[in-house]
């Protein structure tokens, strides 16, 4: 019961074959140095195949726009359709793996497999990050970038939520006032 989680669309290829995409809500960094992150992945999904034989996949950030097709992707079999052209999404080129990213999407995390564990009803793809694209326009005059700003999604409990007003910054509950501030620490 960890909700909300991300949505996250992952794309993969064998070679000569067309790409496919799958919906993951069990994706997430693992280790910051060397970048890190996991997917877990039902061994009778068609990506399974893919990524397990390929050692690949890219993971792509939705958002609200991206909704429809989230949730298509995820309930939709890669043996019977082709998903890409189905939900009119434009395959990337990658720069470190075969697989294409989503060009619709903000950000496209290029991955290859270190390991994978077979837990149960899942196997995790530990993989190493590769490459990070980014959708140019969401870049500010300091080229900082603003993800924040691209309507990011997350599935809570069966259900699909655009991400809420911002609450705080990373550190804020400890950051120091104002010298006139009074407040004390515990």
């Amino acid at each position: 019961m960890l909700y909300p989680l991300p949505a996250v669309m992952v794309s993969c290829k064998r070679p000569d074959e067309k790409p496919n995409i799958i919906t993951v809500a069990w994706a997430g960094t693992i280790c910051s140095s060397p970048a890190m992150v996991s997917i877990s992945v039902r061994p009778g999904r068609y990506s399974y195949d893919i990524i397990r034989e390929t050692g690949e996949f890219v993971i792509n950030l939705t958002t609200e726009k991206l909704t429809y097709a989230t949730d298509y992707c995820g309930v939709r079999s890669g043996r019977d359709v082709d998903k890409f052209a189905q939900m009119k999404l434009t395959p990337s080129q990658s720069k470190f793996v075969s697989a294409p990213g989503i060009a619709e999407s903000p950000v496209n995390i290029e991955c290859k497999v270190k390991q994978v564990i077979e837990l149960g009803s899942h196997h995790m793809f530990i993989a190493e990050v590769v490459g990070v694209s980014v959708d140019k326009k969401y870049l500010n005059k300091e080229q900082k970038f603003n993800l924040n700003q691209s309507g990011l999604m997350v599935y809570s409990h069966g259900e699909y939520y655009g991400l809420g007003k911002k609450l705080g910054t990373f550190g804020y509950s400890v950051k120091k006032r104002g010298k006139k501030s009074g407040t004390k620490r515990s």
